[in-house]
């Protein structure tokens, strides 16, 4: 696993931009070979997903041969809310590049089967020969995507009962109102996420660095899904100063030390 510790979220963002960046035009993807982007959302991607933007406009980067696969959505809100993770990629991202529509995959918290909609979303993965580079967040209790403690590190996309501390978490995007926050959510599983070729979290702010002390420093841990990274062999945190609150002053030093040199 690389830890890579920026001064502040602006520079974590812009270093996670540029990286993800780098590995799609280094793929140079064609509409036969596509590059499979696995896409978070919530309020620590927001940066880079404005750095790729700011890149695509530079002309620097172009999605035009990307395929995209989202981590999770609500289940029973409209696609069109404004707080549906429909919403949020094309207001924050899709929008904004030269991504086509058919190349993007979001799961239908609205389907009429939803273990069928999750068992298609894993065979559409596979078919589109699996993900390249899985973006994402971490919880403050260590989630990933909306796999809650206690989920199976081997999961795969499934239906999940959100915990009361995601949901009073999540409750900022609905007027603080916990009845307005959905209790059910599609997600890809640990097991998804640990099936992509590479996996870039991004991780900022005081309040996730216990999350982060466990991802490095403590042993893997269905309590922690963040833990799981350790067993992935092309895994990057990309964090700021304030989550490494938590760290040993000597994994701290390591880190910062062994990644001097690297982008």
């Amino acid at each position: 696993m690389r830890l890579i510790i920026e001064p502040d979220y602006l520079t974590l963002s812009r270093w996670a931009g540029d990286y993800v960046a780098s590995k799609i035009k280094a793929a140079n993807p064609t509409p036969e070979k596509p590059f499979v982007l696995g896409c978070p959302t919530g309020s620590s991607p927001l940066g880079l997903y404005k750095r790729l933007i700011e890149l695509y406009k530079k002309g620097d980067i172009s999605f035009e041969n990307v395929v995209t696969f989202n981590m999770d959505e609500y289940v029973g809100l409209p696609e069109d809310h404004p707080e549906s993770y429909h919403s949020f990629m094309w207001k924050n991202f899709f929008s904004h590049i030269n991504i086509k529509k058919e190349n993007v995959h979001i799961l239908n918290g609205n389907a009429e089967n939803l273990e069928e909609e999750c068992a298609n979303y894993e065979k559409a993965i596979a078919a589109a020969g699996g993900i390249d580079l899985f973006m994402g967040g971490v919880g403050q209790d260590g989630h990933i995507a909306f796999n809650e403690p206690g989920s199976s590190l081997t999961s795969v996309t499934r239906k999940k009962e959100l915990t009361s501390d995601t949901i009073v978490a999540n409750s900022r995007f609905f007027d603080y109102d916990l009845e307005k926050v959905p209790r059910v959510a599609l997600t890809v599983g640990v097991g998804t996420v640990m099936a992509a070729r590479e996996v870039l979290i991004v991780c900022n702010g005081h309040n996730k660095a216990r999350a982060l002390k466990h991802a490095v420093e403590e042993g893997i841990s269905q309590m922690w899904t963040i833990s799981a990274l350790q067993l992935h062999p092309h895994a990057i945190i990309v964090c700021d100063e304030t989550a490494t609150d938590e760290l040993k002053v000597g994994t701290y030093k390591y880190f910062k030390d062994i990644e001097k040199n690297n982008l």
